[in-house]
Formats: structure tokens, sequence, C-alpha cells
């Protein structure tokens, strides 16, 4: 059986509403929750970016739901040790209910610690190292690292969970999957691809599960749908390495007003059709992920969950 999830979106929501939203999620039968994790907000519009673990820490305790990060760098903004303090309290807070989703990250989130911004393949020998030395500080044990990138010295963790989280690991491109498949316990992806899958399987991934995020849109018509996911998301049409190499927000204003209506929204599913939005969730299933995660852009939060609860999770249950 496919878990459907909600994900929540700091980029466009304060704490308290992210909060609400959680707990809305749950009551309209969502079974799991995803968290953004950002230092900046992609646009100005988009207008939040709370700090996730100080969310997560709330949630904890307002829901029941498992809770994975989609998805935390821990690479440069913040240290790999304190990554891994922060992910072992929040999985002892919540009773093993959390999963460490990660990536490599975006230079909009890491910029603010470092200028300089390290290639692709860099940053993938980062990950591979910080996930490592997380494993090491969740036995327990003291530990000292002196590694390529980073240096850890008689580190030991005191607050933990009865089970280290599981570390779950984005990738889109064929290095960054082969990675996930060999590091991770499990695979996060945003596209419904199931040779995407196949790759992380193959990669060492066979057996581990695999979680998929989309965006949707839910208004009472179309037109007003599609015109909210073009003001709020139309980064969602700007193509190659941008998303990962510009530094501020106004950077991807700039580059968002090359992109049309119909590029930003997409496969995004809009408006008040509960089959548009059915199908775009089969899709992941079909693709073969175990866990779907959707989230609903702009205002009409409330509306999102009644029309979901009523006429589109029944149908994919």
């Amino acid at each position: 059986m496919t878990t459907f999830g909600y994900f929540l979106s700091c980029e466009e929501h304060g704490p308290q509403e992210l909060v609400r939203q959680a707990k809305a999620a749950e009551r309209a039968g969502f079974e799991a929750l995803w968290i953004s994790d950002h230092f900046h907000p992609w646009l100005d519009e988009q207008g939040q970016s709370p700090f996730v673990w100080s969310v997560i820490g709330a949630l904890a305790e307002a829901t029941s739901l498992p809770i994975t990060t989609a998805v935390t760098c821990p690479l440069i903004r913040v240290h790999p040790a304190i990554i891994a303090q922060a992910a072992a309290t929040t999985a002892a807070l919540t009773g093993g209910r959390f999963r460490l989703g990660v990536g490599t990250g975006e230079a909009l989130n890491e910029h603010v610690i470092e200028s300089r911004w390290p290639p692709a393949a860099e940053r993938l020998d980062m990950l591979e190292e910080a996930v490592d030395l997380m494993r090491k500080l969740f036995t327990g044990e003291l530990v000292s690292h002196h590694g390529r990138h980073y240096d850890v010295d008689t580190a030991r963790l005191y607050t933990l969970p009865d089970e280290p989280p599981p570390i779950y690991m984005s990738g889109f491109g064929d290095k960054s999957i082969e990675l996930a498949g060999r590091i991770a316990d499990g695979y996060i992806s945003t596209g419904p691809s199931a040779e995407s899958i196949e790759k992380f399987h193959k990669a060492g991934g066979a057996g581990k599960p695999s979680m998929g995020g989309l965006k949707a849109c839910y208004a009472a018509d179309e037109t007003t749908a599609r015109r909210t996911v073009h003001r709020l998301w139309p980064t969602q049409g700007i193509k190659g390495e941008a998303a990962q190499i510009l530094p501020l927000p106004r950077h991807f204003e700039q580059l968002a007003e090359t992109v049309t209506e119909e590029q930003a929204v997409g496969g995004t599913p809009c408006g008040p059709d509960p089959e548009v939005h059915v199908r775009a969730l089969r899709a992941y299933v079909d693709a073969g992920f175990d866990e779907v995660y959707v989230s609903q852009i702009g205002a009409e939060q409330d509306a999102f969950f009644d029309f979901y609860q009523r006429q589109v999770l029944p149908a994919v249950a």
C-alpha cells in the first residue's frame, strides 16, 4: 500500500501556520509529513523561511505523523555533527517517527556561511563523508574524525533515540542516484520517474523505500490555480543548474521573468477536478514510489484539505 503524505512548505508559510497545516493534514487522512529546509525562500513573493528544527519540535507534539526533512543539506551552512545532534534529538522526541532526508543543497541557502559554492561532484563527496560521520555519531560513542571535508574532535551524542534515524537521500542525476543507492536508507525524488527508482535499486537500493513529492494547486477554477502557481512557483519552469548555483531570491525573480505560465505549471495538477489530482498522484504510484507527498500552493489550504479528504485520497487509497 502506498503512503500518502503532506509536504509542508517552509518557503510559503510561517511556523504557526505550518503546525496548523500539519494538524489539518492528519485530520484529512494524510499519513505522513515532509517539510522543506531552507534559509531563504526561492522568491520574496513566497515570503517565509522559518528554522526547520524549531518547527519540527512543534510538529512532534502537534501530530502523531512521521516527519521527514525534504531535504536537509548537512554540508556547509550547518556542520554534519550538528545535524546529527538535531536528527537524534528529533528522533528521540518523536519516538522514532523521524527520517532525515539529505541532499547536496543549493547556493541559495548555503552561501550565507561560505561564498564558495563547490561543484556538484565535490558536494556529493562531501555528502558521502557527512552521512558516514552522522552515522558514527548516532552510535553514541566518542567520535574523532579527520576527513577530506570535516573534522570532529572527541564528540559524543548523549541524547539518542532507541534506533538511529534512517537517512534518505535526494537524487536526480545518475551520480547522485548511484550514491543514494550505496549509502542511503531510502530514496527521495520530486519527479515520477520509474527509471530513477530502477537506477537506485541497481546501485544498492534494492528493498529500500522510495519517496516522491509534488506540488498541486486546488482552487475553485483552474485559471485561478494556474495563476497562483505562476505567481508563487515560476521557479518550477527554470531549467538546468540555475536552481543549484544562484545565491539570492532576487536572482530567481529575474530569471523567472522569462518563465511563462505554461512552463511554470508544467505537470502540476491545478483546479477543482479531482481526476486531475488523482492522475498526478497515480503517476508516482505507477512509477514505484512507496510514499507520495503533495504540497498545496497558495493560501487555499483548508479548501485543499477538504477536497483531498473527500475526493482525492479515497480515489487513490
